[in-house]
């Protein structure tokens, strides 16, 4: 029987590295099939994210599900199918996750502020941003990926890269995903498309006036809680309750005698449910917390930041003219001239398109931040990895900047903020792609892809899923509304209300204060501020349901007494789960393009009296179902 061959990139350097497919060898990879799964799982992807991502404030990493399914797809339907065909695909998919962070973090301000932006705006943008956070990686690949591969590890590239070995040798797990996938969907259908239980019970608390408790019982939510561990989940509960439990309540407490509104409101606060008095005091609140928050971190990673932006320059100007770049496969990349004339289209694109109207100055802005902020990207990833990468911060340092620049200017009003937004939106859209090309960049080095081919996938990945990102807001926003208890959409608020107050000078900024002082407090606590903040602006049902799913996580890790085997039951379980998210937020864009063309399949059985007990029966069953699951599922353990 022949030996397993292993990914032996530990203490080898990227000049020495031999890939697990050698520069010699060609195979298939950039074949019509890898494309067009990858197109197929990048809209799959792209959609269910931007769904999560408006719905629970976060979005989860695609490329491990991503590179499972391709596998299941090319290995168990096709039953053919090379490793390389495996890592175009899930590049093509991983594009459409990056793609919709960055949207769903900026442009549904333009939603929130009563703009009617058109599918050709909103996709343009989300396409450009894309190209734009490839092409400004791709000269850094051979700096940051080869010669710095004994500093920087890019774990979720590494890990995908693992998997996709395991795979080639007969490992997949693609059943575990498309079960997951299957399950979430059939709950969100019986659920929100057939109306059988309520989706969001909550109660009000007896005797405490204002507050309120609650659970969104979406799949999705616990697949988020599952993932993202116990400690974070109740991170973000324990914000929800002390905005739910403790602040409202001082509120309605405090306010229970008045007989005229405060600021914002239009009505007296004795007159004010617990959502009255979220939608109204709370979420600027929490607004200020997660902006704080976001400047912490910020400033955190400022000389990580600093110091990755200076070592990558200082790196590039010491291999330019020194490295004669051989025609291996390994090492072909987009030819630099390319990537120049694509720039510089983006750049007279935005600048003279009345479609944008940010003119030159804005152009000129949006290419310098995307610069520095993709290239401290790119780095920073390879230390902590996309899921930790600081793009709110960034992204918020951005859009504070250019609006003050564009203040200095004499440019104020409406299209100030909107052009602001733009600029923002772009650089956000460039820095989560560029983090996600960098992991995607790292998992075909080790695995042995050529790395033009990947570049093209990218943007391949980009182009397909910025082609349905539009589509998504339009018809989320018509169904749930963005900044609502349905579709909170937490940083794209946020960023509406920090361009609105920079600009404009219409926001509430005590409550804006004392949320950002809450998160001071958090964070001298050793609290993780920003899940923290987060909590505080989400309806507590939100995070409750997080909460449930990092819960479950928590069980299984204390029930599970082996290392090993609780470390395979858990990737079982991230792939399971992973199927929930996408299933459950891809029937919830099904659900909302029903409700966008007018076409209703409810039929509105309430369980009598018992809609909200019913509704937490069938929430906690699923849960208790992927425990049994994963305790009973045998895994290898080496």
């Amino acid at each position: 029987m022949e030996e397993r061959k292993k990914l032996n990139y530990l203490n080898v350097s990227g000049e020495d590295y031999v890939p697990y497919i050698s520069a010699d060898k060609v195979i298939p990879e950039f074949t019509i099939t890898a494309i067009a799964i990858g197109v197929f799982l990048a809209i799959l992807f792209g959609a269910a994210d931007a769904y999560l991502g408006m719905k629970a404030g976060l979005t989860v990493s695609a490329s491990i599900p991503a590179a499972v399914m391709s596998m299941g797809v090319l290995k168990g339907i096709f039953r053919r199918g090379t490793i390389l065909e495996n890592t175009i695909a899930q590049t093509i998919a991983s594009a459409g996750e990056a793609i919709a962070s960055g949207v769903i973090f900026t442009l549904p301000a333009l939603f929130i502020w009563g703009y009617n932006p058109g599918l050709l705006e909103l996709n343009t943008m989300a396409l450009l941003g894309g190209i734009l956070g490839v092409v400004l990686m791709v000269p850094l690949r051979k700096l940051l990926i080869v010669n710095e591969h004994h500093n920087l590890p890019y774990p979720e590239g590494t890990a995908c890269a693992e998997v996709l070995v395991a795979g080639d040798q007969g490992g997949s797990s693609a059943k575990t995903v498309f079960c997951g996938i299957g399950i979430g969907a059939l709950y969100q259908f019986l659920m929100d498309g057939l109306g059988l239980w309520n989706e969001s019970p909550d109660w009000g608390i007896p005797g405490l006036k204002g507050a309120g408790i609650g659970f969104d019982t979406l799949p999705a939510l616990l697949g988020v809680g599952f993932i993202i561990g116990p400690k974070a989940s109740f991170y973000m509960f324990a914000g929800g309750i002390l905005s739910w439990l403790v602040l409202m309540p001082l509120i309605s407490y405090f306010g229970s005698g008045l007989t005229t509104p405060i600021y914002p409101s239009t009505v007296p606060i004795s007159q004010m449910g617990y959502w009255a008095l979220w939608s109204t005091y709370i979420r600027y609140v929490g607004a200020g917390a997660v902006a704080v928050g976001g400047f912490i971190t910020l400033i955190r990673s400022l000389p990580t930041i600093l110091g990755s932006f200076d070592a990558t320059i200082k790196g590039l100007s010491k291999n330019k003219g020194t490295n004669v770049v051989k025609d291996i496969r390994t090492q072909r990349d987009t030819p630099f001239l390319i990537l120049l004339i694509i720039v510089g289209i983006i750049f007279f694109y935005t600048a003279l398109t009345p479609q944008f109207n940010i003119g030159f100055l804005g152009a000129f802005l949006m290419l310098i931040f995307a610069f520095f902020f993709t290239t401290v990207s790119s780095r920073i990833v390879g230390i902590i990895g996309s899921s930790s990468n600081p793009v709110s911060g960034m992204t918020i340092g951005t859009i504070i900047l250019v609006a003050v620049i564009f203040r200095l200017c004499g440019w104020i009003g409406d299209t100030a903020m909107v052009a602001t937004l733009i600029t923002g939106a772009l650089v956000c859209i460039s820095i989560c792609v560029a983090g996600d090309t960098s992991q995607d960049l790292k998992t075909a080095f080790l695995v042995g892809g050529t790395p033009r081919a990947q570049q093209y996938g990218m943007i391949i990945g980009a182009i397909a899923s910025s082609f349905v990102i539009g589509s998504v807001l339009v018809m989320l926003g018509h169904a749930y509304g963005f900044g609502t208890k349905d579709l909170p959409a937490p940083q794209a608020m946020l960023m509406a209300l920090i361009i609105k107050g920079v600009i404009g000078g219409t926001m509430p900024w005590a409550l804006v204060a004392i949320g950002g002082f809450v998160a001071i407090a958090a964070e001298l606590l050793g609290i993780s501020v920003l899940a923290f903040a987060v909590g505080m602006y989400l309806p507590i049902s939100t995070s409750a349901a997080i909460a449930t799913g990092g819960f479950l996580h928590l069980i299984l890790s204390k029930t599970v007494n082996n290392k090993e085997k609780l470390r395979a039951k858990i990737e079982e379980g991230v792939l399971l789960n992973s199927g929930l998210i996408a299933g459950g937020s891809l029937m919830g864009v099904i659900l909302a393009f029903l409700v966008y063309e007018n076409i209703n399949i409810s039929v509105n059985f309430t369980w009598g009296g018992f809609v909200n007990p019913i509704s937490l029966l069938f929430y906690f069953l699923l849960a208790i179902g992927v425990y049994v699951y994963l305790m009973n599922k045998k895994v290898e353990v080496e």
